[in-house]
């Protein structure tokens, strides 16, 4: 009886999704009706005469980029310097067109930074015509820059759900950038992190293809400003990355294959990508690995059908680090370097990152000459690399002078950073331990108590993160008698532990170190000086209360792979003996991916996940704790409770059930220790009266219509806060299983106790549309139950 009544609820579903599909309204939304970037005669006209004085291989020049480090030296005094014949030799004989990375190990100073470039570009001028496009990873600040300004990390960046932030922290890293003569950088980093063990979560924006979406282009107005076609002198060009499907590799390991749905990879993995375009992105870098078992180098459907053409996009495709060479030595869909390159090229790869050889140059040439590459396609290519150039102003201001930059590593640019870290802390639990009140006796203990390294993340001063506190010894002991005129001396940021200090008093905060990374072996490697802990339960006894700053050490890519979530053994053993003292216990999680904290979390008196909030991270979670400010961060990110139990929070409604009795009685409820977009403050927000309008009326609405979702929020508490207000959809029934809920929008605002405000959304209709099977954007009609905080609405669409 069970089985007949649910296969005819299942036939129901079947036929109420096959009618709605049947009488769907599809958009047209796979192809752009006008170009991303509007067209300019002037820079055209720049890009064609230029381009009709080179011969074949200086136009193949123009599209390879080397490492800077190969032609660099170390001098008597241990200085790493650009070897000038060596720079004139590949100038000279190769005629390449860009140069990437820092000129040794790790960063150097902005005058260095000055120096270096102004030798680059009068070379590329003397030998080549043309200047270089030099470019740099400044995925959070200037990281390789080290006297200049440092933001929080591009996940922490999510977690404030304010535009404000990300285009702000965007502008100041393209101002400190320029002043260095660097144009162009290699970030916003936009990959949806949909597989929480992935390495490089935290150099995105999270799980949620709308925040990343809204975040990318506010740090692509940020970085660029607003005239594509014009980058000011105080404005750098861009390179998203990495184009697309890159953060969902099914091992969770980096560089591995993903398997994407179309439905998915159309409708989020997309979405980032076409929305920093539209915004004026200027250049892409492509995924290094594989999607449905395509690499993407090679994948001309992705990047010349979806992105050149179905965006009319005339910007410019870049490699990522030496992946022409991937496709032969790693993915094995070319049998060499000559067919690789035949690859990736015909795909529409535009620029070659092959960091360490000129050989392209050659195998290339021979496969225009074979009739394997049309000459055509070069063109195509260098045109893009010009006009970058052009819009870059390169050619009339190949170098810019630092004095021109007053506000480098200033005050006013310390407090943008310091903002955004205020606002990307999130609290995930408290019993009114917090506030803590001034006079306790605290203890800080774990590895991350007191590490400028582990505030910071991967991408600083180095590749991954390794040296950071001894690099900023250095540059403040370089810089302690440098004049205001030339950027001041680079003031010493602040741990954790030095923070706490600070602020509730030196002789009330005491440090515990019998566990610390072992920062001269691997990221997950630990040194525990006590097993049994007797000398930190001791330390204990005398406390008030406790803050364990546990998590992770620095990593990037490939090297911070891992086959276990949960936080290492050694620091929940820790925790658990700081617990069994009886003395409550403070989490602060600082970490770049959720590390799995179920068994700990019951422990704790109160939870606060940092993350990576980089040089400005000690003082804002010093000053939270304080309550000199206010929590206001939310999740951007689902944080799973178990280990291979990992789920996005726009799960499926599917995967969630209880379809049958007896022994097909499947349950896979979806539990997180903490969901996205969850967050605590030190007040408390109601809401009422939401309400929707539609043209037509009574909650129903069109293909083409726009919806006016509104609702007032009120701060209930006794303290102002500020707080960001997320709607939610949910398709009730669909011709494909829809998920259980999208962000549709977001808004941050801030009110004082007792203040109430109303928050209104504008939701096109379009919105709600989905992909379906046959790669059209189709709205079905039916009902959607439009969702903020504990209010909902069912709308209608005819």
């Amino acid at each position: 009886m069970h089985k007949k009544l649910f296969m005819a609820g299942l036939l129901s579903v079947a036929f109420a999704g096959q009618m709605a599909a049947q009488s769907a309204f599809i958009y047209p939304k796979n192809q752009a009706t006008a170009p991303a970037i509007a067209r300019d005669e002037a820079i055209e006209a720049k890009v064609e005469q230029v381009l009709s004085t080179l011969s074949l291989d200086e136009k193949i020049g123009q599209m390879v980029e080397l490492d800077l480090r190969i032609i660099t030296v170390q001098d008597k005094s241990g200085r790493w310097v650009v070897d000038q014949h060596k720079l004139d030799s590949i100038h000279s004989n190769y005629k390449i067109g860009s140069f990437l990375n820092t000129p040794g190990p790790q960063g150097v100073t902005a005058a260095e930074w000055e120096k270096v470039i102004a030798q680059i570009q009068a070379s590329a001028i003397k030998y080549t015509g043309i200047p270089t496009v030099f470019g740099v990873d400044e995925n959070h600040g200037v990281t390789y820059t080290t006297d200049g300004t440092l933001m929080p990390q591009n996940i922490n960046v999510a977690a404030t759900f304010n535009r404000d932030v990300a285009y702000n922290g965007a502008r100041v890293t393209a101002y400190e950038t320029r002043a260095c003569s660097v144009p162009w950088t290699y970030s916003p980093t936009v990959d949806l992190s949909r597989n929480p063990s992935w390495p490089r979560c935290w150099e995105n924006f999270g799980e949620d293809c709308l925040l990343s979406s809204e975040m990318g282009r506010m740090m692509t107005l940020g970085f660029q400003g607003a005239d594509p076609n014009h980058i000011g002198q105080q404005n750098i060009a861009v390179s998203v990355k990495h184009y697309m499907g890159y953060g969902a590799p099914v091992s969770g390991k980096d560089r591995t294959p993903a398997i994407i749905a179309l439905q998915d990879l159309r409708e989020k993995h997309f979405a980032p990508y076409k929305a920093c375009i539209e915004a004026g992105a200027l250049t892409v870098m492509v995924n290094s690995g594989s999607i449905n078992y395509m690499p993407v180098h090679a994948d001309k459907t992705l990047l010349t059908g979806w992105l050149k053409e179905g965006l009319q996009w005339d910007g410019m495709l870049i490699t990522d680090w030496a992946d022409v060479n991937n496709l032969f030595n790693r993915e094995k869909v070319a049998h060499d370097k000559k067919e690789a390159l035949c690859l990736a090229i015909n795909a529409g790869i535009d620029m070659l990152m092959d960091p360490y050889s000129c050989d392209c140059i050659q195998l290339l040439h021979e496969l225009v000459d074979e009739g394997k590459v049309s000459e055509g396609r070069i063109d195509d290519a260098v045109r893009r690399i010009l006009r970058l150039k052009a819009r870059l102003d390169l050619f009339d201001h190949p170098t810019q002078r630092l004095r021109d930059y007053p506000l480098f590593g200033s005050e006013e640019h310390r407090q943008v950073s310091y903002t955004g870290a205020v606002e990307s802390m999130v609290l995930l639990k408290n019993n009114g331990i917090l506030p803590l009140a001034p006079g306790k006796k605290i203890l800080v203990a774990g590895p991350n108590a007191n590490s400028l390294r582990t505030l910071n993340g991967g991408w600083t001063y180095t590749w991954q993160g390794k040296g950071i506190d001894e690099i900023i010894s250095n540059v403040v002991a370089a810089t302690s008698k440098r004049k205001a005129s030339q950027g001041g001396p680079f003031v010493k940021p602040s741990t954790i532990f030095e923070a706490l200090c600070a602020e509730y008093g030196s002789q009330n905060v005491m440090l515990d170190t019998t566990l610390q990374y072992d920062n001269n072996g691997e990221y997950y490697e630990e040194i525990l000086h006590d097993p049994d802990f007797r000398t930190l339960t001791a330390s204990a006894a005398t406390a008030d209360v406790i803050i364990a700053c546990i998590g992770e050490n620095t990593y990037c890519e490939t090297p911070g792979n891992l086959t276990d979530l949960r936080l290492s053994e050694n620091q929940r053993n820790m925790v658990k003996a700081l617990a069994a003292t009886g003395k409550p216990v403070i989490l602060v999680l600082n970490e770049g991916r959720p590390r799995i904290v179920s068994d700990i979390e019951p422990l704790a008196a109160a939870v606060v996940d940092i993350m990576l909030p980089s040089n400005c991270g000690g003082d804002a979670l010093a000053h939270l704790l304080s309550g000199k400010e206010n929590f206001s961060g939310r999740l951007p990110f689902s944080y799973p409770r178990h280990v291979s139990a990992y789920t996005c929070y726009d799960y499926r409604a599917s995967e969630v059930s209880e379809t049958m009795a007896g022994a097909y009685n499947y349950s896979a409820d979806v539990s997180f220790q903490w969901p996205f977009g969850y967050g605590l403050s030190y007040t408390t927000f109601s809401y009422q009266n939401l309400r929707v309008e539609t043209p037509k009326g009574n909650g129903v609405f069109g293909p083409k219509d726009v919806l006016t979702v509104s609702v007032d929020v009120r701060n209930t508490g006794s303290r102002a806060g500020k707080h960001s207000v997320l709607l939610y959809s949910s398709d009730k029934v669909a011709s494909l299983v829809p998920e259980v809920r999208r962000l549709r929008d977001f808004k941050k605002i801030e009110l004082q106790p007792g203040e109430q405000q109303t928050v209104t959304f504008s939701l096109p209709a379009e919105a709600l549309a989905f992909v379906n099977m046959h790669d059209q954007w189709v709205l079905e009609p039916g009902e959607f139950v439009l969702q903020i905080e504990n209010l909902s609405k069912t709308v209608r669409c005819e």
